[in-house]
């Protein structure tokens, strides 16, 4: 399979995975199922119609709101859904085997969910940072890019890391520093890029999250060290970008 075929081809996977991590990141929050239950319209409770799930299509022929209530759609799913394909391009342009884009992409639409469950809610719920740890021992199995020895390694520093350091932050300042779900983030990243990768994905979440303060600052909006920054944001960035690109300085 050439590589353009399978881009087209993760990249419409993408597409639907997206709508569905768009839905998964409203309900699970709320306490919802994720799977049963056909979609609605909040607005109204309408059960919508198959075309109407199509993914970005449905949403512009729409004009982005209910044709029963006139209800805005949330502009999460068609981004979402951009997002997922674009995930899903760049896994299949990025890997050398099918096996490989495949689960890259399933890494990415992983984190992707992840990542804007805890940028909205300063939440890693378990039920999705555990199945990307139990992905990550798998793509350890299946690619031997990283050996499993590695993963397990990975998966169990990293969590003893973040664990160890969010105990001393509590100790010194007396509040909490760092959320459950961060070393569990970090043990699913560990399982993914290996012990020997964890340096570069803390040194990319270091990076993402100050430049962050950086554009607040830029853009004039005060920074103190009171404020709350969702970490799993970043360790997702520095995940993914270790993923692609390996360790740095190897």
């Amino acid at each position: 399979m050439t590589p353009a075929i399978l881009a087209i081809l993760l990249g419409a996977v993408g597409l639907a995975a997206g709508s569905f991590l768009g839905l998964v990141s409203l309900r699970l929050p709320r306490g919802e199922g994720v799977v049963a239950g056909r979609s609605r319209c909040a607005g109204c409770g309408a059960t919508l119609a198959p075309w109407r799930l199509v993914p970005v299509l449905s949403y512009l022929a729409s004009r982005g709101r209910c044709a029963g209530c006139g209800a805005p759609i949330p502009r999460r799913y068609p981004l979402m859904e951009l997002a997922a394909a674009g995930v899903g391009v760049w896994s299949a342009l990025s890997q050398p085997t099918v096996a490989a884009a495949v689960l890259t992409a399933l890494l990415g639409w992983q984190l992707l969910l992840i990542a804007v469950i805890d940028a909205e809610h300063f939440r890693l719920p378990d039920r999705l940072t555990l199945p990307l740890l139990a992905t990550g021992g798998l793509a350890a199995v299946l690619l031997g890019r990283t050996a499993p020895l590695d993963a397990l390694i990975g998966a169990a520093v990293g969590f003893a890391g973040l664990w160890l350091l969010a105990l001393a932050y509590r100790s010194l300042r007396g509040r909490e520093g760092l959320g459950d779900g961060d070393p569990v983030l970090l043990a699913a990243g560990g399982a993914w890029v290996g012990w020997i990768g964890l340096p570069s994905v803390l040194l990319w979440a270091a990076a993402a999250g100050l430049s962050l303060v950086a554009a607040r600052l830029l853009t004039g909006r005060r920074v103190s060290g009171g404020d709350r920054l969702p970490f799993g944001p970043f360790l997702a960035a520095g995940i993914w970008l270790t993923w692609l690109i390996g360790p740095l300085g190897l």
